[in-house]
């Protein structure tokens, strides 16, 4: 389909940087490794360059080339003898890695921010400690810091509950392999963030390990695989990509991003589903996705699979025509900031009626104001907040550089969002 550009509005063409998700999986599982992996097009932003400090400390070598990350794996041989590695607030890195540092025979600590110390880990180290991994916390309240008393994962079988991280899953499916025995995980309740988990598992294969499954509550890893190194190609991050999308919706203009695959496993990629429910029409290259605007109305939609973008959808609700109602994603309590509490207040600084539920939002769109809004040191407030600019450009930012968590040139790309 061919989508008309008006010339008053905004036309860009924005290239998008690497997965975050993709690129901590594809360390890791590099890291783990025997032999030397390349690791092309690689986000490097203040979360995986934690990551990449660690899987050094635990001894793989990792190198920048030409853009790519060259990475000479342990073959499975975790040494951190008797670190302290903070991981600041990077919940992806701690949850994975938690694992990937189990598997030592020696010891270490994993510590972070005291935001990290507020976000709750103590499923994973149950089942940690179910098959055979000497783990805890230093405190009493089920978060980090994490201590890895060392002597590797025995396997087993556990029982997990997903419905706060899917990253609890993924770190337990990362580190299987390495296991002295097989390894079953049995889900007790639903995954939050189910998506992320089919992209674990699509990585893992395409590393040469295989996973037996029966729907999304039962998993064996067989012991005595291993991951083998290769070269992999790191596909553009939709949910950075979604920002873009966004402002074409709100401004009524048309953005391409390139580096997005068609129908990628990432779940952010749904939410150009979410944008067509709300009026903007969207074009699949072959390589690229185009969002062209439209008059935007409000959805009533369950967010579970992709929660990252619910900043996103909040600043749509608040410039569409209705009420909008975002839903089942109780976990957002849990990341970076309160990210239901804080977006709720934040946007009720600027004049939008929006009341906070246990698993949601619910928003009556039509008016915003300008005024200065607190991130709460969360990238992905700072740049939803972005997209309300584009409207209201007397919407103030403070700690704008809170993106680089993610994201570290976005506000030189949203730059070139100009009519």
């Amino acid at each position: 389909m061919e989508i008309n550009k008006n010339p008053k509005k905004i036309q860009a063409e924005i290239d998008i940087p690497g997965s975050k998700s993709l690129t901590h999986r594809a360390l890791i599982m590099a890291a783990l490794a025997e032999g030397e992996s390349r690791i092309r097009q690689p986000l490097i932003c203040e979360d995986t360059s934690l990551t990449i400090g660690a899987l050094k400390k635990m001894g793989a070598e990792i190198s920048p080339k030409n853009g790519d990350l060259i990475v000479k794996g342990t073959d499975g041989e975790i040494n951190q003898n008797g670190l302290e590695i903070n991981l600041n607030n990077s919940g992806t890195s701690m949850r994975l890695l938690t694992s990937v540092a189990a598997l030592s025979r020696k010891p270490c600590i994993l510590t972070g921010s005291k935001r990290m110390q507020n976000r709750p880990i103590e499923p994973l180290l149950k089942s940690l400690s179910e098959l055979g991994g000497k783990v805890s916390t230093l405190n009493d309240t089920g978060c980090p810091p994490v201590r890895i008393q060392g002597g590797g994962i025995k396997g087993g079988t556990t029982r997990i509950s997903a419905a706060k991280s899917s990253q609890f899953l993924s770190s337990l499916l990362l580190a299987s392999p390495y296991a002295q025995q097989d390894v079953t995980i049995e889900v007790s309740d639903s995954v939050a963030s189910w998506p992320y988990v089919e992209l674990t598992l699509a990585m893992m294969e395409a590393f040469g390990v295989k996973v037996e499954r029966q729907g999304r509550n039962w998993f064996r890893v067989q012991a005595g695989q291993r991951y083998k190194s290769r070269e992999i190609d790191i596909e553009g991050d939709c949910s950075s990509a979604a920002y873009f999308w966004a402002a074409a919706a709100v401004t009524g203009g048309y953005v391409a991003t390139r580096h997005i695959k068609p129908f990628s496993l990432q779940p952010d990629f749904q939410f150009l589903d979410v944008l067509s429910q709300m009026g903007s029409e969207v074009v699949l290259g072959r390589n690229w996705v185009a969002v062209q605007g439209g008059s935007l109305s409000g959805v009533d939609i369950d967010m579970n699979t992709m929660p990252d973008q619910v900043p996103t959808l909040a600043v749509l609700a608040a410039l569409a025509n209705g009420r909008t109602r975002i839903r089942n994603v109780a976990h957002l309590h849990y990341k970076e900031s309160d990210r239901l509490v804080d977006l709720g207040a934040e946007l009720a600084k600027l004049g939008v009626s929006v009341k906070v539920k246990e698993d949601g939002l619910e928003i009556r769109g039509g008016k915003i104001n300008e005024g200065t809004i607190d991130p709460h040191h969360d990238h992905r407030l700072a740049m939803s907040f972005a997209v309300a600019r584009l409207v209201k450009p007397g919407i103030n930012i403070l700690d704008p550089d809170c993106v680089v968590k993610s994201f570290p040139n976005f506000w030189k790309l949203f730059e070139e969002l100009k009519p």
